[in-house]
């Protein structure tokens, strides 16, 4: 068809407007590769006029860089050059980053080149932000998956193959479920999670998958929709089994621990933490018992009856882990094997559970439900869990040695007053509700400090330990022997009457006065015993033991080697109680009391620690009176609070006369009365004396026993954290002769513990009271808390207490209690002494 009239001007007419209303910007070259063409467009993308351009190279346009490289094409002549990126920096005028195509025209007068520019500075923006999140997604510790709605995966990040161990390219349009689940992963969770994706909700679930090797992982799983997706949903799995493992540790096994629950209901709670969180395995937890055999501690997942594997006892043996990879074809699992199959076990590695010191304390087994090694997690929950295990033993091995500690004396290892109190509570009981008869008898050897004296710590020592075992065995298992003190013992013979009782004490006289090698000398022993009947010389355990003291005391003042029955001319006892009542009012209104002051001095040097403050009673008529016997006379007669605050007052009035005079002593403790605790004006009244003497709250010790560590009444724990809080130390006296419980130490202001001297006497010939002593200072350094020594009399117990690390000692070694003018005398005779 020819064209219409004028038809070549009204398309060269409407191509120049078109270009020039092009939306991207258009350049066109001539022959001479000079622009003879520039819309509008293009000045708005190179930010260059017309004026300048037309008629010009392409130069003013483009770097020198970019010229080159366009000028390299065109000179090419390719059929399709790809575009020139044009980055925004590369030119000052230009406002973003351009695509430059470009094509040639050939024309009557020449080859042209048409350039097209393009805005892509959003689109590499855009791409940019998708690599950054491609990179981001595949170096995330997490898998994440894209699935569809059929649950379905279409993409996958490289965390997923990290994770699970599958290549991306075969994951690929399965379902996750598919891929993670095994043999104990809980199907039910499964389904809720597939049940979420059907119906496009979001959800969050943990369960047990497994990779593709077989090994298993607890993971986190959470789905969440995708708006305008056709029902698409991204799942975020995270590795939670590190979590996981610790639950075992920071959940309820340490609580079970931090709270004393007995040692076997926390082994048990360990055995299913670790089943619930590994079900592929059964747990079995043993302890070593004395003779070195193995006793079932926990296996909750066992029946009834069944036997420790010989793993469990090899490993105790050897002191090392043992695996065994198939139970069928260990030889070393034949005796076990059958009762290990019929529970569907396969597979079984031990450990030993191994005291700080390197003793085996019993065993830790995994069985597992499926032959081979353990994996990696199941040793690292293997690891965890013997820690915990170690823990909890120890701390019940330590308990036991603070329950002797407390309730048994560590020479003969018999039961303490406390203990004997305690066990004598039922028999008692019986006695009253059957109307049968009972004996107390009350034992103390004649002239054993003479022994002592003669024969040495040691072979009296001996002599007490042998003395016990008799005891006991000549009283019969019924009886209940206990240690008083030093060389006195009580015996409670249960359904005893006169003529019985009569009977024992001859044979238990004649038993004493066999002869016996103690020392370098053969020696025949004497006792006197004192027998109290129930119920005619008392009702009670007290009465019953004061009555026969008295009857003992009676057997002594008439020569020894001999038995007496009680009686009421005795009880001129109580009429010497009352007057000694009477007189120690008078004494404490009149000021009849005195202070004296013991140093504490620091083990690393014998510099001054502090000195203790000690009252004591020194009557116009009576002489000394020993605190032992009036302190707990203040205490049943209702002086004890007034007494506390006597020596309380003299005591800070002490401390500030020796600051004015320019003697130093750093603290001074005072021992408070477990009633003192109980009153409600006790902080206030010792503000106002640390105001009233100018004293440092940090110079001022207060010393509780632990009674009043262990009072469950409010104000008595009220007033200890207030006391704290205003500065002042807590000193936890008399340390083990009690029953501390562990948890409340670490939990009460305490900041110093003293170690009794009835164990620091037994250092030079007691084994088991070396021991115990160091796992009291164990404890302090564990705790962070002084252990002063008191006590020390002797340079073999200062150098054992010095050797191992105890911090202040207190003793006779040093400096007896003193009048406050002997104290500051030896003070100033220290100083001058060369060092």
């Amino acid at each position: 068809m020819p064209d219409a009239p004028g038809a070549g001007v009204l398309d060269r007419e409407v191509l120049s407007g078109c270009l020039r209303q092009a939306p991207d910007g258009v350049v066109i070259l001539d022959p001479e590769r000079k622009v003879v063409f520039y819309n509008r467009q293009a000045k708005a993308l190179c930010g260059v006029d017309r004026r300048q351009v037309l008629g010009q190279s392409p130069a003013c346009l483009l770097s020198p860089q970019e010229l080159d490289e366009l000028l390299a094409r065109l000179q090419a002549d390719m059929p399709d050059p790809a575009p020139l990126l044009m980055p925004a920096a590369a030119h000052p005028q230009r406002r973003s980053s351009l695509s430059l195509a470009f094509a040639p025209v050939d024309t009557a007068v020449g080859r042209h080149y048409i350039a097209i520019a393009r805005d892509v500075g959003m689109q590499l923006q855009q791409q940019r932000r998708m690599r950054e999140l491609s990179q981001a997604l595949d170096g995330s510790d997490n898998a994440i998956v894209l699935c569809d709605r059929d649950a379905r995966i279409h993409y996958a990040n490289s965390g997923f193959a990290r994770m699970f161990g599958h290549r991306l390219d075969e994951v690929m349009g399965k379902r996750p479920a598919e891929l993670i689940r095994g043999r104990h992963t809980d199907m039910a969770i499964l389904e809720q999670i597939m049940a979420g994706h059907r119906v496009g909700s979001a959800h969050q679930s943990e369960l047990l998958g497994y990779r593709r090797d077989g090994s298993p992982l607890w993971i986190s799983v959470v789905a969440t929709p995708l708006a305008e997706t056709g029902g698409s949903v991204v799942n975020i799995f995270t590795d939670i089994t590190a979590a996981k493992t610790n639950e075992v540790l920071n959940g309820k096994v340490l609580d079970a621990l931090m709270h004393d629950e007995p040692l076997a209901a926390t082994m048990s709670l360990v055995c299913q933490e670790i089943e619930r969180v590994a079900p592929d395995v059964m747990v079995v937890i043993t302890r070593c018992d004395a003779d070195g055999s193995l006793v079932p501690l926990a296996a909750p997942g066992f029946p009834p009856g069944f036997h420790v594997s010989p793993a469990c006892m090899q490993a105790a043996r050897r002191n090392r882990a043992v695996e065994v990879a198939d139970i069928a074809s260990d030889p070393g699992c034949a005796a076990w094997r059958e009762q290990a199959l019929a529970l569907g076990l396969h597979a079984s590695w031990v450990e030993p559970i191994r005291s700080s010191t390197g003793q085996v304390l019993g065993t830790l087994a995994f069985h597992s439900h499926h032959a081979g090694p353990p994996t990696a997690w199941h040793r690292q929950l293997t690891g965890l869990c013997q820690r915990l295990c170690t823990l909890a033993l120890e701390r019940e091995q330590t308990r036991s040695r603070m329950h002797r500690l407390a309730f048994y004396d560590v020479l003969t290892g018999l039961p303490n007053r406390v203990m004997f109190d305690t066990l004598c509570e039922q028999p008692l009981l019986m006695a009253e509700q059957h109307h049968m008869p009972m004996a107390l008898l009350f034992l103390g050897l004649d002239r054993f400090k003479r022994l002592n004296e003669t024969q040495g710590h040691a072979a009296a020592d001996g002599l007490l330990r042998d003395l016990a075992r008799s005891l006991q065995e000549l009283a019969g298992a019924d009886a209940i022997v206990g240690r008083q003190l030093g060389d006195e013992f009580v015996l409670f013979i249960p359904q005893c009457d006169l003529p019985r009782a009569s009977q024992l004490c001859a044979d238990l006289l004649a038993m004493i006065a066999m002869p016996r090698v103690v020392g370098s000398m053969t020696v025949r022993g004497s006792a006197s015993i004192g027998v109290a009947l129930y119920p005619d010389n008392g009702r009670s355990l007290e009465t019953l033991l004061q009555h026969a003291d008295l009857a003992m005391r009676r057997a002594k003042d008439e020569g020894g080697g001999r038995f007496c029955f009680f009686n009421s001319d005795m009880n001129q006892v109580a009429q010497e109680r009352l007057l000694l009542e009477t007189t120690l009012r008078d004494s404490l209104q009149a000021g009849g009391l005195d202070l004296y002051y013991q140093p504490q001095v620091l083990s690393d040097g014998g510099g001054l620690y502090g000195a203790e403050a000690l009252i004591r009673w020194r009557h116009p008529h009576l002489g000394d009176i020993s605190p032992a016997r009036f302190v707990p006379l203040a205490e049943e007669c209702g002086l004890i609070v007034e007494l506390s605050n006597w020596v309380l007052e003299q005591a800070c009035r002490q401390h500030a006369a020796w600051r004015t005079r320019g003697i130093e002593v750093p603290r001074i403790a005072v021992n408070l009365s477990a009633s003192t605790f109980e009153q409600p004006a006790l902080v206030g009244m010792v503000r106002s004396l640390l105001e009233r003497h100018g004293m440092d709250a940090w110079s001022l010790v207060l010393e509780i026993t632990e009674s009043v560590m262990l009072s469950g009444q409010p104000v008595v724990l009220e007033n200890l954290h207030a006391l704290h809080a205003l500065g002042i130390d807590l000193s936890l006296d008399d340390f083990g002769t009690g029953y501390s419980s562990l948890s409340h130490l670490h939990h009460l202001p305490i900041s110093e513990m003293k170690l009794d001297r009835s164990f620091t006497a037994e250092i030079g010939h007691s084994k088991a009271a070396r021991s115990l002593i160091l796992s009291v200072l164990r404890i302090g350094e564990s705790l962070d808390k002084h252990v002063v020594a008191e006590g020390v009399e002797t340079e073999t117990q200062r150098r054992f207490l010095v050797e191992n690390g105890c911090p202040v000692l207190q003793g006779f070694l040093f400096a007896p209690a003193m009048p406050a003018d002997l104290f500051e005398q030896w003070l100033q005779d220290q100083q001058a002494s060369p060092a």
